[in-house]
């Protein structure tokens, strides 16, 4: 389990739209659609680590105005770590956006340090929960949890029980003296060695030098549109992976996560920098504070490498996605088939089969239930070769291959809205119209179909 300790925000976003400047003064008229609440500092870390699968347990304090906000927003998570104090009031930032830009932001703060009662509870519960514990992330924005008496404890308490710390720094950097690993952004790092971070030069020198003065055993330094550099046994800059950005909020709790998510589960560092560095791509490319989910970074990642696996999906995992994309309102398509020999009328069946929804998913008949199917000499392509094809197809969004005779237990475990068959199944059962809201018939195009094509070419041979 990662424990994340630091500054739990309530990041209040309001939504809007504007057409016109004030007659009081020359300011924006915004028109508000949509007003939410998400989690941000550290309680943006743990909705990151749930959100990519990870075990996660917040710690903190916060204050009893607006303590349900926040710990609404934190639903579903284990949350005795988070001590209330009445005399704080919880941070709540509120941000403006119109359009995909930010207008303006208000904050409700009273930045004050905890005093020793809190600092104590947090050891306490740190040491209760010491068997629970693999990795500790120190999320500190500077708004009084991470005190330097706290944080410098709280690292001998990792040290001494071999737990990895990864801290996001503000300021006050005596404090993480001999944290495992320190990540500033290029800014945080002039400031903690009193000079600006121009080039590679002036990088090099002041992540040496920082890295040697706190005794740390990594630094790893954000760098925004230039990725991150690494300071270990070596320097290594890893380029960003962003092609668009929209806003950088919370891309720093984004990294954290998944560099904490990557590394419980074995990881290398390495491995577990390119993967925060995928989940930061996505996180950037998004409006506000956001949970990065595992399926969005890797999809990002096959992406980058010009490749559809990603949307090949195991039958274990199909029905987590089905829950999210049901979760954010999405209306699931099902259709299935062998798919053999990818041809003109099998896409036409397809493009009509996303116009039903929002999202399509084909189930796809192994090789082993081809054979059943269709006989000993079928099918002419491998499954991964047809899982491949149709996952090329733009309209296609995942594909997951079944060893079955019927689709059933799938379409159990996807509960789609819609499940699409093709015309000849009209007055004929459709397996698993019990499972769905609504069935759909789609006629083929007639001359169309994988028999006729390989009796066409058995009909003209082979050229010579």
């Amino acid at each position: 389990m990662i424990g994340v300790i630091g500054d739990f925000i309530v990041d209040h976003y309001i939504f809007g739209t504007s057409h016109r400047i004030s007659p009081e003064a020359p300011v924006p008229v915004v028109n508000v659609f949509r007003e939410e609440d998400r989690a941000g500092g550290a309680g943006n870390v743990v909705l990151n680590l749930a959100g990519l699968g990870g075990k996660v347990l917040p710690i903190g304090v916060i204050g009893e105005v607006g303590k349900e906000r926040l710990l609404k927003l934190l639903k579903g998570i284990e949350t005795d770590g988070i001590f209330v104090d009445r005399n704080r009031e919880t941070i709540i930032k509120s941000r403006v956006i119109v359009g995909n830009h930010q207008l303006v932001r208000v904050d409700r703060e009273q930045i004050q340090s905890i005093d020793r009662h809190w600092e104590e509870e947090i050891l306490k519960f740190l040491e209760k929960n010491r068997s629970r514990l693999s990795l500790l992330l120190l999320s500190d924005y500077g708004k009084g949890v991470l005190t330097p008496r706290l944080t410098s404890a709280i690292i001998k308490f990792a040290n001494r029980h071999g737990i990895k710390t990864i801290i996001d720094p503000k300021q006050d950097w005596e404090k993480y003296k001999n944290g495992w690993l320190l990540k500033p952004n290029r800014k945080e790092l002039g400031e903690a060695v009193g000079y600006p971070i121009t080039d590679d030069l002036t990088l090099r020198q002041a992540g040496w030098e920082l890295k040697e003065r706190l005794n740390l055993d990594y630094l790893l330094v954000t760098l925004s549109e230039e990725g991150m550099a690494l300071f270990g046994e070596q320097f290594q800059k890893i380029p960003t992976l962003a092609r668009e950005v929209y806003d950088v909020t919370g891309a720093g709790d984004t990294v954290l996560a998944a560099l904490g998510y990557s590394l419980e589960r074995g990881e290398s560092l390495e491995s577990a920098i390119h993967f925060a560095n995928g989940a930061a791509a996505v996180a950037i490319g998004k409006i506000g504070s956001v949970v990065v989910r595992l399926g969005e970074v890797m999809e990002f990642q096959k992406r980058i490498e010009n490749s559809v696996d990603y949307k090949i999906v195991s039958f274990e995992k199909i029905g987590k996605l089905a829950q999210e994309l049901k979760r954010e309102g999405k209306r699931i398509v099902f259709t299935n088939g062998c798919f053999d020999l990818l041809h003109y009328g099998h896409v036409k069946y397809l493009q009509q089969a996303k116009g039903l929804g929002d999202v399509l998913i084909v189930g796809l008949n192994s090789d082993l239930s081809v054979r059943k199917l269709k006989g000993k000499e079928r099918p002419i392509n491998s499954q991964y070769h047809r899982a491949y094809l149709l996952a090329s197809l733009e309209v296609v969004d995942f594909v997951v291959i079944f060893e079955e005779k019927t689709p059933y237990r799938l379409i159990e475990v996807i509960k789609p809205s819609i499940l699409v068959k093709g015309g000849d199944y009209r007055n004929k059962p459709v397996v698993g119209r019990d499972l769905v809201e609504q069935v759909e018939l789609i006629d083929y195009i007639e001359g169309h179909s994988t028999t006729s094509l390989i009796e066409k070419i058995r009909q003209k041979g082979i050229p010579s």
